[in-house]
């Protein structure tokens, strides 16, 4: 991992897989090293995720599994979710990724008109090797008050080190929005920047989307503090 190179446009794809392009690092001049005496010399950083509310819907105990849908529908959304240590920048193998979000009708299971189940659109993943958890989900809908997200918790060594929230792109979601089962649910009313989560760090926690076909991949490395 030490011989990764950063340029002026380096992201972590080197660390965390250069299919996946994330961003997250200082820009360093090329040839500036890297790896962990360029972290300690200041020269590169990785971006510590921001700690955002868990909310009202966190169900502990979620299953380990890599499809949380429970076959509900809406657009197929793959989710690549990097942990890395903020202080060494190195990927965190092993780390338990816990994520949870709204269907496409805006619904939580668990909670109103959600609870006849507890647990689609929520699960666990274990991050491999490389850091990366990775998850088959749909693209989250919208409920009053909120602009869309997706809620984090990473657990490393039995312990929370991480909670946070994941956004989307207002733009990426007026797309996906045009198409059915979102298109029978107009008029959102939270958009990002209106949002009172989202205000308080949620640029740091947008997710890099990118179009496969119908479906979408997003992708986001977060820096987290193990001790």
């Amino acid at each position: 991992m030490d011989d990764v190179r950063l340029t002026r446009r380096g992201t972590l794809a080197g660390l965390l897989g250069a299919v996946l392009g994330w961003a997250g690092w200082k820009v360093a001049p090329a040839g500036a090293g890297s790896g962990p005496a360029a972290v300690a010399s200041g020269i590169v950083s990785c971006v510590l995720a921001p700690e955002l509310t868990e909310g009202p819907y966190y169900i502990a105990r979620e299953k380990l599994r890599r499809n949380i849908t429970d076959g509900r529908p809406g657009v197929p959304l793959t989710l690549r979710l990097g942990v890395v240590d903020a202080s060494t920048c190195k990927p965190i193998k092993g780390a338990a990724v816990d994520i949870w979000h709204a269907d496409a009708g805006g619904v939580y299971s668990g909670f109103g008109a959600g609870s006849g189940s507890r647990t689609f659109m929520r699960g666990i993943q274990r991050a491999d090797a490389n850091g990366i958890a990775t998850f088959q989900t749909v693209y989250p809908g919208w409920y009053s008050g909120r602009a869309v997200h997706i809620h984090v918790k990473v657990h490393v060594g039995g312990n929370v080190v991480h909670t946070g929230q994941l956004f989307f792109s207002d733009a990426v979601t007026d797309a996906v929005y045009r198409r059915p089962p979102y298109s029978k649910r107009p008029n959102r009313d939270v958009r990002n920047a209106a949002d009172s989560i989202f205000v308080n760090g949620g640029s740091k926690s947008l997710l890099t989307l990118r179009k496969q076909g119908t479906a979408y991949v997003g992708t986001i490395a977060m820096g987290v503090h193990t001790s």
